[in-house]
């Protein structure tokens, strides 16, 4: 009975983001720009992790950026290590007109999805490279190695464009 809720917790939480990216971009007009980055970061789920991931950020213009990706948290739980996919979307949204400076700082609404829980978060992010975002994680199991990953969900994140890597080797 506890995986049929599961899986049913996990095709609402995946239908959530779905909608949440659909209507976002019914209201963009213009050609969306897209752009790839790479990520690492830490991750504070009832545990420590580490997180290694990419992303797609899709910009129409500077006053809301959508963002798509997927990651890797890596981590010791109870002295063994454990590895788990994570699927993420954000949009980072500030409405501050004409004055470039205040475009510095975005709000940063989203979700996250992991095989074990899933976790609605609020945060900042500085010129859209590094971000801190907390939220709540609900969990579908019991979790790793006999630990609980729900409650408190804190995030650090520091997101790198690949265009900026390029350029950095040339």
């Amino acid at each position: 009975m506890n995986k049929i809720v599961a899986v049913g917790k996990r095709k609402i939480s995946l239908k959530i983001i779905l909608l949440f990216l659909i209507f976002g971009f019914q209201h963009s007009k213009a050609q969306v720009a897209v752009h790839k980055l790479i990520h690492v970061g830490y991750v504070y789920q009832n545990q420590s992790f580490g997180e290694i991931g990419a992303r797609l950020l899709f910009l129409n213009n500077d006053d809301v950026i959508y963002r798509l990706g997927a990651s890797a948290m890596l981590g010791s739980v109870h002295s063994e290590f454990a590895v788990l996919p994570k699927v993420q979307a954000d949009i980072l949204l500030n409405f501050e007109r004409n004055v470039d400076f205040y475009h510095s700082y975005y709000f940063l609404a989203g979700a996250e999805i992991t095989t074990k829980y899933a976790a609605p978060k609020i945060g900042v992010s500085l010129f859209g490279l590094l971000d801190l975002s907390g939220g709540y994680a609900f969990a579908f199991e019991k979790g790793i190695n006999g630990k609980q990953l729900k409650g408190l969900n804190i995030n650090f994140t520091l997101n790198i464009p690949l265009t900026m890597l390029h350029d950095i080797t040339k």
